[in-house]
């Protein structure tokens, strides 16, 4: 009886595992990673809108942006992932296909945030705004994507830590796939086996804490000092990085090493030194943008008449008068009136 009651004591001191991360309805996988990502995604836009417009942005611009920035960003985080990793993809015995295959996982955020910058990019241009002031209004919602993203590798059971007697030690599964037994990602945990590091720890729950706080740092931050000029979004990745450097030391999944350090520390630490930098230079460009710079330029203001519109009475009269008569309004409005004196 005791040792029953231990055993009950040890496994609720511990974080169980799902029993699967994919479900079926019919021929189509509901997965939940793909859930957890499209969740974040819905979250980063719509704190994004909310900061956009409080900043005095036109409202829909942040869904505008996202049209372009979250595929931009989809393909970056794959082909980060895919060339930081390539030994998993590519080599003896690899299928280069699944490669694509980014159901199954695998998005590095770096990648997306750089190719989601090339997509927002063109956005901010066709729209007449500066893409520094969009970051700052997007960067606490997606980072807070990012949590939300760590999830779906809870599902997957996957991005955890070494052994550990922690109480909050994560237990993982195996899982089976009757299908292809090689495939655990889809497979589904039977009898609750451990694997042999149960329980380990929950890098992906530090995670999803931390950018939780980064988030909070960010706001507040952002609320207090009136941060511009892309200050936030540097924040963000120095706060976001920092995290990632201790956390991604305590991963044991595979990864490309450079003189000792998983690829990823590296890529935080360098980062982290840049977000520092460019936080510090862009202090000098004074103080957030003025409203006024943030609203597209193809939308009008309210009360205010669209661009191909007259601006005055002066202006629809010579706009509706023959040719010769609205050059010479024109050429007589170019004129100076004052005295040679008076100039």
């Amino acid at each position: 009886m005791a040792s029953v009651n231990t055993a009950s004591a040890a496994f609720l001191a511990t974080i169980p595992s799902p029993d699967q991360g994919v479900w079926h309805i019919g021929p189509v996988p509901i997965r939940a990673y793909a859930l957890c990502i499209i969740a974040g995604i819905i979250v980063a836009i719509w704190l994004g809108e909310r900061r956009w417009v409080n900043r005095g942005g036109t409202k829909g611009t942040v869904i505008d942006v996202a049209v372009f920035a979250v595929p931009f960003g989809l393909v970056g985080g794959r082909l980060y992932h895919v060339i930081t990793d390539n030994q998993l993809y590519f080599g003896e015995g690899k299928n280069p296909i699944n490669a694509l295959k980014i159901w199954d996982g695998g998005l590095g955020i770096w990648g997306a945030i750089a190719l989601g910058a090339v997509g927002a990019l063109i956005a901010c241009r066709r729209r007449g705004i500066p893409l520094p002031a969009m970051a700052d209004a997007l960067a606490p919602g997606i980072v807070i994507a990012q949590a939300i993203g760590r999830l779906g590798n809870y599902f997957n059971q996957e991005l955890y830590g070494a052994h550990t007697d922690l109480p909050w030690g994560l237990e993982i599964y195996q899982r089976y796939n009757p299908t292809n037994p090689d495939d655990f990602l889809n497979g589904i945990a039977i009898g609750h086996v451990p694997l042999p590091d149960s329980p380990v720890h929950p890098t992906f729950l530090y995670e999803l804490i931390w950018n939780l706080g980064v988030a909070l740092l960010v706001i507040w931050a952002d609320k207090k000092f009136r941060l511009g000029h892309g200050r936030v979004f540097a924040l963000y990745v120095a706060g976001y990085t920092a995290g990632r450097f201790w956390i991604e030391m305590m991963r044991t999944d595979t990864a490309n090493h450079i003189l000792g350090l998983r690829v990823n520390v590296w890529t935080s630490i360098l980062l982290f030194a840049a977000a520092i930098a460019y936080f510090v230079v862009a202090a000098k460009r004074g103080p957030r943008e003025a409203p006024e710079t943030l609203w597209s330029k193809d939308v009008p203001r309210e009360g205010e008449p669209a661009e191909s519109a007259p601006k005055d009475e002066a202006h629809a009269e010579v706009a509706a008068a023959p040719d010769t008569v609205r050059d010479s309004a024109a050429d007589k409005a170019t004129e100076d009136p004052k005295p040679d004196a008076e100039k």
